[in-house]
């Protein structure tokens, strides 16, 4: 009880071929396979290959530069 049978799925299918008719549903379906194939299409035009864009060059930062604020020396505290 409870479950969902293969009759179940004929019924509903009988039922829809009555209220739709046959060329409708074909229709349908060939719909349906379309939306799919042009939806695998958008996917695969969204990954472009990574050998496309040549790499970024990486950026350099010179750590023996002088900076324009040097660290302020440590004040003396008398005891």
């Amino acid at each position: 009880m409870g479950g969902v049978s293969i009759w179940h799925w004929v019924v509903v299918g009988v039922i829809v071929m009555l209220l739709f008719g046959r060329g409708k549903v074909s229709e349908l379906m060939g719909d349906v396979a379309k939306g799919i194939k042009s939806f695998k299409k958008g996917m695969a035009e969204d990954d472009p290959p990574e050998t496309a864009a040549p790499p970024a060059d990486p950026k350099v930062i010179d750590h023996t530069a002088q900076t324009a604020n040097p660290a302020p020396a440590k004040a003396e505290t008398k005891a």
